[in-house]
């Protein structure tokens, strides 16, 4: 995961660090993903997606306060993310 490149606005970047949120709504099942990437200059971006079976996704990510506890708490495992986001 770590090293795979990544399509930016900014142009391309390395992915470093990736975390995956877990959630459910009724029956259906996805996750909310939050990137940390590194372009060739060095800056640090933060992409967040979300994934239905497997499949990152772009567009509108929506966390619940008891998701928002739980990305609190897997960011203790990823501490550039949680730098990068002021945490």
């Amino acid at each position: 995961m770590a090293g795979t490149k990544a399509a930016t606005p900014w142009g391309p970047a390395k992915l470093v660090d990736e975390m995956t949120v877990n959630q459910q709504a009724g029956e259906r099942r996805f996750a909310s993903i939050v990137q940390l990437l590194e372009t060739s200059a060095g800056e640090r971006l933060v992409r967040f997606a979300y994934s239905t079976g497997g499949t990152a996704r772009r567009g509108p990510v929506t966390l619940r306060e008891r998701d928002l506890a739980r990305l609190h708490a897997l960011l203790e495992k990823h501490p550039d993310l949680g730098a990068a986001l002021g945490l």
